[in-house]
């Protein structure tokens, strides 16, 4: 498969962009922090996204979907980064229907993937148990007793967690604490008696919580995958969210990287454009260069997945592009704001939410440490 876009994809991706910068822009953003949104993203947008189809791009047409593979929906998100528009793409589509797709039973793919693609459903992965990404490091038990698990644990920063339906829940039911074995994933209704759940504010304005489950009964039917053995699709599932995230990152820098070049031609100092001297021509630049192969890693990540290549080749694109995009975009970010001097710190000006964006983004999923770690094993160092 070419890693270019075909004219499917680029229709799609100028529809999308048209999408975001009409009905999701930065001003929305900002209007749900200014009103404490209490769901954190605009419901009425994100139906509209759902009917363009978007949140059924990659899943095949038995479960409800268009099976336009991830490139398409790549270039969407990628879309939405633009505009830092705020949605369930990430948690729900990137990250929940994909566990599902990858571990479900055919009963549980029908309902569930057919519900995420009508919206009906909010999907958030209950995952992180520390400071840091450490997706084996799971304390939360479930013991069985007469065919019924009971859930007790904490979690952190469940993107989605307050305003999710259903929570794909990584439980140990066997195994050491820092173990692969032993981990099984549980759908659990947020709802659920013994489910607690707390939102934190971050600081690019999005959604994440805090859960706590209490002796929370799931049976057999809210297991998801196999029991004990859900190490390996927790991994590919995160490597799929990771090249997700990556592309809203890379349009986020995108933006940021355009907003900046174009404040550099507007303002003047000493009677000239500041775009004229060479010290800010040099840096300009060299985020150029980032950028573009920012562009490339995200790509080949994505055009990977719709060729189905190997598990291993997937994870070292998904760490490869998490640590570049990730690198990019806190880079451009931070000359974004230095380049519009004193005014760029200010909160009327745009450019400060996607300094505040990447800090996040960056810990998401892992960060650069996290995934050149990652790199270096997969690699045999």
């Amino acid at each position: 498969m070419p890693m270019i876009l075909n004219e499917e994809q680029n229709m799609l991706k100028d529809t999308a962009k048209a999408f975001c910068g009409s009905n999701a822009p930065i001003s929305q953003l900002r209007k749900l922090r200014d009103e404490d949104s209490a769901d954190g993203f605009d419901r009425a947008t994100w139906a509209k996204m759902v009917e363009l189809g978007w949140s059924g791009i990659p899943w095949p047409e038995q479960y409800g979907g268009l099976a336009f593979g991830y490139k398409g929906l790549g270039v969407v998100t990628e879309e939405t980064g633009r505009t830092l528009a705020a949605s369930p793409l990430i948690s729900t589509v990137w990250t929940g229907g994909t566990a599902i797709n990858l571990a479900g039973s055919e009963e549980q793919k029908h309902e569930l993937l057919g519900r995420i693609v009508s919206g009906e459903l909010i999907v958030a992965l209950a995952l992180e148990e520390s400071h840091r990404h450490d997706p084996y490091h799971i304390e939360t038990k479930a013991r069985e007793k007469d065919g019924v698990y009971k859930l007790s644990g904490k979690k952190t920063f469940v993107l989605d967690g307050h305003c999710a339906d259903k929570l794909i829940v990584v439980a140990r039911t066997s195994g050491k604490k820092d173990s692969r074995d032993g981990l099984t994933l549980f759908i659990v209704d947020r709802k659920t008696k013994g489910v607690k759940v707390t939102r934190t504010k971050m600081a690019d304005s999005r959604n994440a919580a805090n859960i706590q489950f209490r002796g929370v009964s799931a049976g057999p039917e809210h297991v998801l995958g196999p029991i004990g053995g859900a190490a390996d699709v927790l991994e590919r599932t995160l490597d799929v969210a990771r090249i997700g995230l990556a592309a809203e990152m890379l349009g986020s820098t995108q933006e940021c990287f355009d907003r900046t070049i174009k404040y550099l031609k507007e303002r003047e100092q000493f009677g000239v454009p500041i775009g004229s001297f060479q010290a800010l021509k040099h840096r300009a630049a060299d985020m150029f260069c980032e950028v573009e192969l920012s562009k490339s890693v995200v790509l080949e990540a994505l055009t990977a997945l719709d060729e189905g290549r190997e598990a291993v080749e997937i994870a070292k694109l998904a760490s490869l592009a998490k640590t570049k995009v990730g690198e990019t975009f806190t880079r451009v970010s931070r000359e974004g704001i230095q380049m519009h001097g004193g005014i760029g710190m200010t909160d009327e000006f745009d450019i400060g939410f996607f300094i505040k964006r990447s800090a996040v983004a960056e810990q998401t999923f892992g960060d650069a440490n996290f995934h050149r770690n990652r790199y270096g094993e997969l690699e045999g160092y």
